[in-house]
C-alpha cells in the first residue's frame, strides 16, 4: 500500500466567507495539518472585538452593540480579514490567507438627523444662521441628505451628507413692508435617506425679525450730515452777504439823515441873519432837507425785510447746527439711527423751503472765514436777543 505524506502547510477548516449575528459569540477554534505547538497565529485588518489565539489558533469574537452605535463597527459590512500561521522555527514555512466578516443585525435601529441647533429659533435680518447636520445612525446609515424650505433659503454650502454645514446670511430686505408683525416664520426641512430608502426628517422653525441695515443706514447718514453741513455753510456765506447789504444800507441812510438835520440847522442859522438874502436862504434850506428824505427812501430804502431775513438765517443756522450736535450716531449699531436721520432731513428740508428766497451763496465760499464772521462779537450784538 502506498502513503502520500501532506509536506505543505494548510489550515484544515477555514470557511471564506462568516456571518455573525450581533448578539451571538464566535469561537472558531481554526486547525493546520501540523503539530500547532510550533506554529504562531496572527491577524491583519481585523475589526475591532476580533481576536485569535497566537498559540492555538481559537477565532473569538463577542459583539457589542455600543461598538455599532458609536460608529466602530458597522452593519451589512463586508470585513476582509487577512490571516496567517507561521512556523516559529522556520519563517519560510507559513500560511497567508484571507475571510470575510459580515455582522447582521435582525432588530431595526432607525437612523436619526441630529442638527446642532435648536429646532425653534428666532434670530433678525442680517444675522448669519450657522449649524450642522449629525447624525445618530442606527442599523442603516442615512448616506444622503436633501433640503427645503417654504421660502427661497439656500445654505452658502451645499448640504448632501451628514456633518455638513448649513450657513445662510439673512439678507435686510427679507421682510417686505406689508409682512404681518414685521416678521415671517421659515421652516428648514432637512430630509435623510438611507439605501434602504428609509427617511428621517428635522425640521428648524426660524421666526425672522425686521432690522435695521445699518451699513447702509450709517451711509445714508454721514451722506445727510455731510449735506447739511454744507448747506450750514452756505447760509453763513448767504448771511454774510444780506449782513453787510444792512450795515451799507445804514450808513447811507445815516448819511441821509446828516445832511438833512445840517441843512435844517443851517436854515434856522441863515433866517436869524439880518440880511435878507441870507434870510431867503434860510427860508429854502429846510424845504432842501425835506426834498432829501425821498431820495433817502428811494436811494437806501428802510432794511427791515432784509433784517429779519438775517435773522430768520441767522437762527436757521443755529437751529441746524444744534440739530446735528444733539443727533450724533452712538456706536456703530444706534437703535434710534433712523430716528435722528429722519428728523435731520425733515428739519433740512423745511429749511430749505422757509429760505428759499434769499440771496445765492459766494461760489467758493472759504468756511473759516465765514465761521469767524459768523461769531463775531460784534456780529452776534447785533442779533442777540433783548428782553422787552
Amino acid at each position: 500500500m502506498l502513503l502520500h505524506t501532506d509536506s505543505s502547510l494548510r489550515i484544515k477548516n477555514l470557511e471564506p466567507y462568516i456571518t455573525l449575528h450581533v448578539d451571538s459569540l464566535l469561537n472558531y477554534n481554526l486547525e493546520i495539518n501540523r503539530d500547532t505547538a510550533h506554529y504562531y497565529w496572527f491577524l491583519k485588518n481585523s475589526p475591532v472585538g476580533l481576536k485569535i489565539g497566537k498559540k492555538t489558533g481559537l477565532l473569538t469574537f463577542k459583539a457589542d452593540k455600543s461598538y455599532f452605535l458609536s460608529g466602530k463597527l458597522k452593519y451589512d459590512y463586508e470585513y476582509k480579514i487577512s490571516l496567517s500561521v507561521q512556523n516559529l522555527d522556520n519563517p519560510e514555512d507559513r500560511v497567508d490567507t484571507s475571510f470575510t466578516l459580515l455582522f447582521f443585525n435582525t432588530e431595526i435601529i432607525v437612523s436619526k438627523l441630529n442638527p446642532t441647533i435648536t429646532n425653534k429659533l428666532t434670530v433678525d435680518e442680517g444675522d448669519t444662521v450657522n449649524f450642522k447636520i449629525q447624525c445618530d445612525n442606527g442599523s442603516f446609515p442615512i448616506d444622503e441628505i436633501s433640503f427645503v424650505s417654504n421660502y427661497a433659503v439656500k445654505s452658502l454650502t451645499p448640504i448632501r451628507k451628514c456633518d455638513d454645514e448649513f450657513t445662510w446670511v439673512i439678507p435686510f430686505d427679507f421682510i417686505k413692508p406689508g409682512d404681518k408683525d414685521k416678521q415671517k416664520k421659515v421652516y428648514l426641512n432637512f430630509i435623510g435617506s438611507t439605501k434602504s430608502k428609509t427617511r428621517d426628517t428635522a425640521i428648524i422653525e426660524l421666526t425672522v425679525r425686521d432690522n435695521i441695515n445699518y451699513p447702509q443706514q450709517i451711509e445714508e447718514f454721514l451722506a445727510l450730515q455731510a449735506e447739511t453741513e454744507k448747506y450750514i455753510t452756505e447760509l453763513k456765506s448767504s448771511f454774510r452777504i444780506v449782513d453787510k447789504r444792512i450795515k451799507k444800507n445804514k450808513q447811507t441812510r445815516t448819511t441821509f439823515d446828516l445832511s438833512s438835520a445840517t441843512t435844517a440847522l443851517g436854515g434856522t442859522v441863515f433866517s436869524s441873519m439880518p440880511n435878507k438874502s441870507q434870510q431867503t436862504v434860510g427860508k429854502i434850506l429846510p424845504s432842501v432837507g425835506v426834498a432829501l428824505v425821498p431820495v433817502k427812501e428811494a436811494t437806501a430804502p428802510n432794511s427791515s425785510y432784509e433784517q429779519n431775513s438775517a435773522t430768520s438765517i441767522r437762527n436757521s443756522i443755529k437751529r441746524l447746527e444744534y440739530l446735528l450736535s444733539e443727533n450724533k450716531l452712538v456706536g456703530e449699531r444706534d437703535p434710534d439711527i433712523l430716528v435722528k436721520t429722519n428728523r435731520i432731513k425733515d428739519e433740512l428740508k423745511q429749511t430749505r423751503i422757509q429760505l428759499i428766497d434769499i440771496p445765492m451763496p459766494e461760489a467758493a465760499p472759504n468756511e473759516k472765514e465765514l465761521d469767524d464772521y459768523f461769531n463775531d462779537p460784534k456780529v452776534n450784538k447785533k442779533y442777540k436777543m433783548r428782553r422787552p
